[in-house]
């Protein structure tokens, strides 16, 4: 048994308990006339927000009106308040404050314990019901549609015709394939968003990584006559990173570039180390149009890896650059039969790793995508 000198104080021990608490939490203090300030924050505050926090005032921590004024009318009504709010930026998160008064200390310096609720996973469960139901109910409808328009034909006019059955069976089993992409490309979206504000933590060798999807795909580009070319890629650091997301998002890529590319023509993957974001976005094309995407809200002295994918194509006009990523968007009399989400994919992935997607196009002569990703701590 512990003697008295050795026992933890009520004090001490709320305080432990408080830094192990998985929650941020906060204690705010101010006066009838004083603007309200952080008296403390446990190790969960001081990880979302990377501030210090004792002596800091309220807005550098919760910079929301909505939940400053809440807490301010906490302050000065000594009730008990809840908000709900949401922090903007490349990875947005949804909160919920709950305000609690304490008795005010000797001197008139009022107090309240705010703690915040992490609620995003939550939202982003229930938006992803929302959106997978929207998505396929609408998308959906058309290769259903002309399903049941097949059935009904062979059924009737085209009951006797082996011909014209042979054909329509031919285009439902299209149709068919169709949709099991669709569902697949679907809920694989669905995923991706659901863990969106998670970062990977494993290591992953891009390198390697392209390379196997170049075999991989060998007899989509034998098939096709387009011969894939890597260049780059010796002594690379590790990226922080899923592999198997990010063997998702070169295949991607890589697909729609050779789909893209004229039956002899050549893709080129390209691997180079970029010293920061900056140097990450520099051009990689003569002439054309670029544009970003998606960046990373990276520090300073971040490095990047970035894997260029180029194609023979027709290139893409600058009007339909900046809709690329989204769901369903197609570039007009460049349908190349597949779901119209490969791109939304990409972006979700890269934006989960924290990297960015640059596009660069120019109509005759082909496209670049290019992806940069985080270099993982420690790496060389």
């Amino acid at each position: 048994m512990p003697n008295s000198a050795e026992r933890v104080g009520p004090g001490e021990a709320a305080e432990m308990i408080l830094e192990l608490l998985p929650e941020p939490v906060i204690l705010v203090q101010g006066g009838e006339e004083d603007a309200p300030e952080i008296a403390y924050g446990n190790q969960a505050a001081r990880e979302v927000f990377r501030i210090e926090l004792a002596g800091a005032p309220l807005g550098a921590a919760l910079r929301r009106p909505e939940v400053l004024e809440a807490i301010e009318e906490a302050l000065a009504t000594s009730k008990p308040a809840e908000v709900a709010f949401e922090t903007i930026g490349v990875q947005p998160r949804f909160w919920r404050a709950f305000a609690k008064p304490l008795e005010p200390e000797v001197g008139g310096a009022r107090r309240l314990v705010v703690v915040l609720r992490d609620e995003t996973d939550a939202r982003r469960t229930e938006r992803m019901r929302a959106d997978f139901l929207a998505n396929a109910s609408h998308e959906l409808r058309t290769p259903l549609a002309s399903l049941a328009g097949f059935v009904e034909t062979l059924r009737t006019h085209a009951k006797d015709d082996a011909v014209a059955r042979e054909k329509f069976l031919g285009i439902m089993a299209q149709q068919a394939t169709r949709m099991a992409r669709l569902v697949d490309d679907l809920l694989s979206l669905s995923r991706i968003e659901l863990n969106e504000h998670i970062p990977p933590s494993g290591k992953v060798d891009l390198t390697r990584t392209v390379q196997d999807v170049s075999d991989a795909i060998r007899p989509l580009t034998e098939e096709r006559g387009v011969t894939v070319a890597i260049t780059g890629g010796a002594n690379l650091a590790s990226v922080t990173g899923d592999r198997d997301q990010l063997v998702q998002v070169i295949q991607n890529l890589v697909d729609n570039a050779v789909k893209y590319t004229p039956r002899g023509g050549q893709v080129t993957v390209t691997l180079e180390a970029a010293a920061s974001g900056e140097a990450a976005r520099q051009p990689s094309r003569q002439g054309g149009v670029g544009l970003s995407l998606l960046s990373p809200d990276g520090g300073e002295g971040q490095g990047y890896v970035v894997v260029r994918v180029s194609d023979a194509g027709a290139g893409i006009a600058r009007q339909h650059l900046p809709r690329l990523s989204e769901r369903f968007y197609r570039v007009e009399g460049q349908r190349s039969g597949g779901t119209g989400l490969g791109l939304a994919i990409v972006k979700h992935v890269v934006n989960r790793h924290r990297g960015g997607l640059i596009v660069e196009s120019a109509e005759g002569e082909g496209s670049t995508f290019s992806v940069y990703l985080p270099t993982a701590p420690g790496s060389t």
